[in-house]
């Protein structure tokens, strides 16, 4: 990496390089990769069959209070029935005049995030099929073997079910607060900014969108990158069954699926991440057709001394960006 930090991270702790040697120029330049033939038709067939569904939407109220949240529990079922649970946060005072659903990374999540800076909305946090409060046998919640889990079958594939609980919780959201349609928001960090970027291809009924440091984008370069995260997994799994792993891969890439994104996107991505490699993260971001800002980290998944001034910086280009949803 050619850039004005490079000193930061030369004693890091990992045998390869975080960067891949790419400089922020280069990164901007990298490409999504050739899609199948019917990409477009996969994922609207999957959303519009989706949509026909009625999520059974569960809100319980745990008499939980903390700072200027009212905490309830919300369920809801996803596609083919599996059961998705999370967090629904209500502010104690004044409108709620707009509505975010937020997704977390592949470490899962045990409590909602309660620094977010919007004080004027419905927050909710579901947790993907499989993980964290969604664990349900026999899917692993280690994401070693949930990003493996039916890996071999296009049309089941983990990945897709996941898009599937994010499509399913808009539709649980508008249930409980149907005046906010039009004024919904997502923001999905790491397996979340991923699974986002699929998800808003096909999703209309989300306004804004902001991804962080997002995975599963250019699975041709994951493939070949060295990492420690849930592309590891895939790639061993490549090694013993290359054309069926291909075989599904090619239709749950984020950088092909951001391709069909309208809405406006904000995007943080790190130029250095020894997890979610760096050309992943901007051939996403470079495909995004247009109405697009960027965020440039500095890293992803890794301590550095500007982390909490440019977490501080992230949160209020999200308040600005996300500002229109009140109109």
């Amino acid at each position: 990496m050619n850039d004005d930090n490079d000193d930061l991270f030369v004693d890091n702790p990992y045998d390869f390089d975080p960067t891949y040697n790419y400089s922020l120029e280069q990164l901007l330049q990298i490409s999504p990769p050739r899609e199948a033939k019917n990409y477009l038709a996969f994922w609207q067939n999957k959303y519009e069959s989706t949509l026909r569904l009625t999520p059974q939407t569960v809100l319980h109220d745990r008499n939980d209070e903390r700072g200027d949240w009212r905490i309830f529990d919300l369920s809801y079922s996803s596609t083919e029935r599996f059961p998705i649970r999370g967090w629904l946060l209500i502010p104690k005072k004044g409108q709620v005049k707009r509505g975010f659903i937020i997704g977390h990374g592949y470490g899962g999540r045990d409590e909602p995030d309660l620094h977010l800076p919007f004080n004027d909305a419905v927050l909710f946090f579901p947790c993907f099929r499989g993980l964290s409060l969604s664990k349900k046998s026999p899917i692993s919640s280690d994401p070693f073997w949930h990003v493996r889990h039916d890996i071999d079958k296009k049309d089941q594939y983990i990945l897709g079910g996941c898009v599937e609980d994010l499509w399913m919780a808009v539709t649980a959201l508008l249930r409980l607060f149907p005046q906010l349609e039009g004024h919904l928001g997502y923001l999905g960090i790491s397996f979340g900014g991923g699974i986002g970027a699929m998800a808003m291809a096909m999703e209309k009924r989300i306004s804004r969108c902001h991804l962080n440091v997002p995975s599963f984008g250019h699975h041709s370069l994951r493939l070949k990158l060295k990492t420690l995260g849930s592309a590891d997994s895939v790639q061993k799994v490549y090694m013993n069954a290359k054309k069926s792993t291909l075989k599904t891969l090619r239709y749950y890439d984020a950088a092909i699926s951001a391709k069909y994104i309208k809405m406006p996107m904000h995007c943080a991505l790190a130029k250095f991440d020894p997890v979610v490699a760096p050309p992943g993260q901007f051939a996403i971001y470079n495909a995004l057709p247009n109405r697009k800002q960027l965020f440039v980290l500095d890293a992803g998944h890794y301590d550095y001394p500007n982390k909490k001034i440019q977490e501080i910086e992230l949160l209020q280009e999200l308040s600005r960006f996300f500002q229109p949803l009140l109109d």
